[in-house]
């Protein structure tokens, strides 16, 4: 028997917000066709290491066999670091960094975010090690704990502009994953794929 998803972790990606696209239409299912189910999509900090010590305080008292993790680019890495550190039982991938402590080293500086371009923040030299740490961890637990078609939901463009879909295709191995021909890194056509991703959560 599939238990139920009653608690939703939302996790956006870097320059993101809550305000992000695919943010606002997961919220709006949620608000319109989950009211029951407790729901949360923080604005991450800047650091990894704080974004992810606030996330694990915030769901600290979540039911592991009833709690899902959702996450996008960077929100889907930490995702993945989230639920192999605290086994939530469905984790759903779109368009997951992979090894972003290679590819964000070039925005280290004063960033603006996508949403907000008044709101600004610095990428420290510093994020790379925290970065680095994750990734370690990822590889360390992942052959522990395998994901698997019941536990894992992907959705990988392989015309995305920003990150490899190779790359994508091979951290989400195990799981179920939705290879999508051509779209974007923002997965522009979203609403195309937003019901599969809610079957999968079995709200």
């Amino acid at each position: 028997m599939t238990s139920p998803t009653t608690h939703l972790l939302y996790l956006h990606g870097f320059r993101s917000s809550p305000q992000s696209m695919k943010a606002q239409k997961v919220a709006e299912r949620m608000k319109a066709q989950h009211p029951q189910v407790i729901w949360w999509c923080p604005q991450l900090p800047p650091s990894p290491r704080e974004a992810m010590d606030m996330v694990v305080r915030g769901v600290q008292d979540w039911p592991r066999n009833n709690m899902a993790v959702v996450g996008s680019s960077l929100g889907g890495f930490y995702a993945r670091w989230l639920a192999l550190q605290k086994g939530c039982h469905r984790t759903v991938l779109l368009n997951p960094a992979v090894f972003p402590a290679r590819d964000l080293v070039k925005y280290i500086g004063e960033q603006t975010a996508w949403h907000d371009p008044q709101a600004r923040f610095v990428v420290d030299p510093a994020f790379m090690g925290e970065l680095q740490q994750q990734q370690d961890d990822i590889a360390r637990l992942a052959p522990l704990h395998p994901a698997t078609p019941e536990s894992q939901f992907a959705i990988v463009a392989k015309g995305d502009e920003v990150l490899d879909w190779r790359e994508m295709h091979a951290f989400c191995a195990g799981g179920t994953t939705h290879l999508l021909e051509g779209v974007d890194h923002a997965i522009s056509d979203f609403d195309d794929h937003i019901d599969g991703l809610f079957r999968f959560l079995a709200l």
